[in-house]
């Protein structure tokens, strides 16, 4: 098969007008020919780190939306799935995306549970770890969430490190607004990459000793505008990626996006490629072909360099998406799950309290850092409520795992002036996690989740609206468009309630995060992710 269009050669910095000659799924030969086409042919883009679980599909399905937008290759952490199941669970997400044309590329997830302060469905240990390191379809140890484990020389921790260094895979960082001293050491522990860097100052320092950075855009942390500047004189050790992304946000763009928003910004179109293309496959040493001869035929054909939208997406030589189509089909797959907690009564949302005074989960749109705000407590018979006149509104996060008491904070910036909205897509453990203007709303939510296994849902009055996600309560059986769909039509619904954040449920799920400080709630209580310690709600 040959192709003819205009080469980006993103190595050498030049364009020029060839044919692509393509025989058993590699690149027999490039050569310069002259031809009227005007499309561009480019290496296809890769995403640095992403939770596939994130968009609520599984891997199969994942595909078929990220093949649209020129995305080839993805650097997979499947931890979502692994608190909830374990092994078993990065088993079912390397087989499901192994019958798929797509190249996913696993890591081992390092921190099973993130935590030892939450409650996950199961562990992996540095055993576990050493196993997996050994298989040829982990490609990497994922992001290393502990970060105080590395600074405190955790035994465990560093053990798993020593087996990605064994194995000589790289090692994937999380350190957000660790500075100076620390992230020296964090980075001497053999720590490559981070993500969740969101200053400019920041980012750049850890640049400046020696890691690779990743401009994440996801839909819920956006940090492009605060590191893109970093870009021109830092392109050969960046990267893009989006981390998160929720399955409306996917059919509408992906990396592509983020190169075009960087074209705009006058950068140099090359050393974008550079890190859209280039540099992912290289730090992972992934099997994803670069547009040179002998690589495997992993190219993609746009419009032009400015909007990036993709005609046609080749993967191992064969058209995985054109003419608007997606040619990728349809996976049979069991749906795992592990959710075992009754219902609950609006009894156990109650708080009583005599406070005057109550810590408060100050949310971020766009950013899943939290503050830690003192806030005036409004006290109704003994029980401590939502105040929704001043935005303070309760939440609750619920062991899906065994029956256990409900915890109990209190978040701002949520804005729902009635009803309430929950999800069991938690991170990272994935316990239920709701927040609503009243304890029966919030109670309606949570067991609206409970009955479906696993979803996310809106109360409002009478109306319960539930997306049902039963593989592992964190991913639907369905297909991206339907599931892209009904997810829309619920964050549609939760700001008819008065929410006001962009991505409500995907910035709820990030509250029970404790590795992102300052302050956030796991199913045993209000946690203070700075001192890295439980904190009480009552000042």
């Amino acid at each position: 098969m040959t192709l003819q269009g205009q080469i980006v050669d993103i190595q050498n910095k030049r364009i020029y007008k060839g044919e692509i000659t393509i025989e058993g799924g590699k690149i027999a030969a490039i050569e310069a020919k002259d031809h009227a086409i005007e499309t561009y042919i480019l290496p296809g883009f890769v995403d640095a780190h992403i939770h596939i679980e994130s968009s609520m599909l599984v891997p199969s399905e994942f595909a078929k939306l990220a093949v649209t937008h020129g995305t080839v290759s993805t650097v997979s952490d499947p931890h979502e799935i692994a608190n909830v199941l374990g092994v078993k669970g990065v088993a079912f997400m390397i087989e499901n995306g192994k019958q798929t044309p797509f190249k996913f590329n696993f890591g081992a997830p390092s921190c099973v549970p993130a935590t030892d302060f939450e409650s996950a469905g199961a562990s992996i240990d540095a055993d576990a770890i050493k196993t997996l390191m050994a298989n040829p379809d982990i490609k990497y140890l994922a992001e290393m969430m502990n970060y105080p484990g590395v600074l405190f020389d955790d035994a465990q921790v560093l053990e798993k490190i020593k087996w990605a260094k064994h194995y000589n895979k790289p090692v994937d960082g999380h350190a957000p607004g660790l500075k100076g001293e620390a992230i020296t050491k964090y980075i001497a522990a053999g720590i490559s990459t981070d993500h969740e860097c969101f200053t400019y100052d920041e980012a750049l320092e850890k640049l400046q000793k020696g890691m690779t950075v990743i401009i994440r855009e996801g839909s819920a942390a956006k940090n492009f505008e605060a590191l893109i500047d970093l870009l021109p004189e830092h392109f050969e050790n960046m990267m893009f990626c989006s981390d998160d992304k929720h399955p409306d946000d996917l059919i509408v763009s992906h990396i592509n996006a983020l190169c075009a928003r960087a074209v705009a910004k006058k950068m140099d179109l090359f050393n974008v490629l550079q890190v859209a293309c280039i540099n992912p496959v290289k730090h992972y040493n992934l099997d994803v072909g670069l547009l040179q001869k002998g690589d495997a035929a992993d190219f993609i054909v746009v419009e032009d360099l400015k909007d990036f939208k993709t005609v046609t997406t080749y993967i191992n030589g064969n058209a995985v998406f054109s003419e608007g189509v997606a040619h990728i089909k349809d996976v049979a797959f069991q749906n795992l799950n592990n959710f075992n907690t009754d219902p609950k009564t609006v009894q156990e949302f109650k708080y009583t309290s005599s406070a005057k005074k109550i810590r408060v989960i100050e949310c971020l749109d766009g950013a899943l850092v939290t503050n830690e705000i003192i806030a005036d407590a409004v006290i109704e018979n003994g029980n401590l409520v939502s105040n929704t006149e001043n935005d303070v509104l309760k939440m609750t996060v619920v062991n899906r795992y065994q029956n256990q008491k409900p915890a109990i904070a209190f978040i701002k910036n949520f804005g729902l002036k009635e009803g309430a909205i929950a999800s069991s897509v938690g991170h990272d453990s994935h316990n239920i996690i709701a927040v609503g203007a009243t304890d029966a709303a919030i109670c309606e939510a949570v067991n609206a989740i409970i009955d479906a296994k696993g979803g996310i849902c809106a109360v409002k009055n009478d109306t319960v609206k539930t997306v049902a996600l039963p593989v592992a309560g964190i991913m639907s059986d369905k297909d991206g468009y339907t599931i892209g769909k009904q997810y829309a039509a619920l964050d549609a619904m939760a700001k008819t309630m008065g929410c006001t954040l962009n991505a409500p449920y995907m910035t709820l799920s990030f509250m029970a995060l404790l590795v992102i400080p300052a302050l956030k709630l796991s199913d045993k209580g209000l946690f203070n992710g700075t001192d890295f310690k439980f904190t009480p709600l009552e000042v």
